[in-house]
């Protein structure tokens, strides 16, 4: 008689997982059992200690999400929802799913935000795909004001989703180049998590090269084309004293330290993320 409980379940999903060289087998399976069963991972792993079972309907339904994940498909598309600090956000096709070193890059705008004397600081993320970095923002900066442009019409899409109602977000579809110019001269912070993956640099993930949208990650033969857009543009947008906060890969600081301290920035430093990598830029508008 076949074993139907829900740990002998989960084992042989993740073995699944395992063979085709998913990185976190056991956390997706739980997770992707947590969204077929209705319940937080915590509770689907309480579950399996106890030895409870799982019904044929249910096991079918995971088993069907098992091999979507095997194909590589990012769990996030597969459950719709990815976590982001304190969020959790609708993602999916179309839009680049938030990684979790984007969590650090917000905190240096964050900060400024909370370190400004404005009774309203305006903080502005240009290129904002699901609207992570601006809803972080506006959250927990209550007394901020922040504007989000996205470019892409399907990111946009999931963006409007996910800051609907929240009252002191403002949302735009534009290109970076010609957004908020009524904000010229006025913000404390302008922040990016630009594409920046060099063009011939194709990702070995399959998870970002087959299913990340190609405007979220390409950014020109070094990477840096929209860099440089966000140097200018960013200039205009700071008030003297304000701060840029760019996310880009770990070998690209001392390049983008050169970019801006070349357009008149001050005081551009580099700094490492969690892993101890090259994460984020940080600039001064004079």
């Amino acid at each position: 008689m076949p074993d139907t409980s829900l740990a002998a379940t989960v084992r042989t999903a993740v073995q699944r997982l395992a063979d085709v060289g998913v990185p976190d087998p056991m956390v997706d399976v739980e997770l992707l059992a947590g969204h077929v069963l209705g319940r937080r991972r915590g509770e689907v792993q309480a579950a399996i200690i106890r030895g409870d079972g799982i019904d044929e309907e249910s096991a079918a339904a995971l088993d069907a999400l098992v091999t979507r994940r095997a194909s590589r498909e990012p769990l996030q598309h597969i459950t719709g929802t990815a976590a982001f600090r304190h969020l959790e956000l609708a993602v999916g096709p179309g839009v680049f799913v938030p990684r979790p070193e984007t969590e650090t890059v917000v905190q240096y705008a964050i900060d400024a935000l909370l370190n400004s004397a404005e009774p309203a600081p305006i903080g502005i993320d240009l290129g904002t795909g699901s609207g992570a970095i601006a809803l972080a923002m506006a959250t927990e900066v209550p007394h901020a004001r922040v504007f989000a442009a996205e470019l892409s019409e399907d990111a946009y899409a999931w963006a409007s989703r996910n800051v609907a109602g929240v009252e002191n977000l403002t949302l735009v579809l534009s290109d970076l180049r010609e957004a908020f110019p009524e904000l010229d001269g006025t913000a404390s912070v302008v922040i990016s998590n630009p594409p920046y993956v060099p063009d011939a640099a194709v990702p070995r993930d399959p998870e970002v090269r087959l299913f990340d949208p190609s405007m979220a990650l390409y950014g020109g033969e070094d990477g840096l084309d929209i860099v440089r857009v966000l140097s200018t543009r960013a200039l205009r947008l700071l008030r003297p004293g304000g701060l840029l906060v760019i996310e880009h890969g770990e070998l690209q600081g001392e390049s983008i330290r050169e970019i801006l301290t070349g357009d008149g920035w001050r005081a551009a430093a580099t700094h490492r993320d969690l892993t101890l990598r090259d994460r984020t830029t940080t600039a001064i508008r004079p």
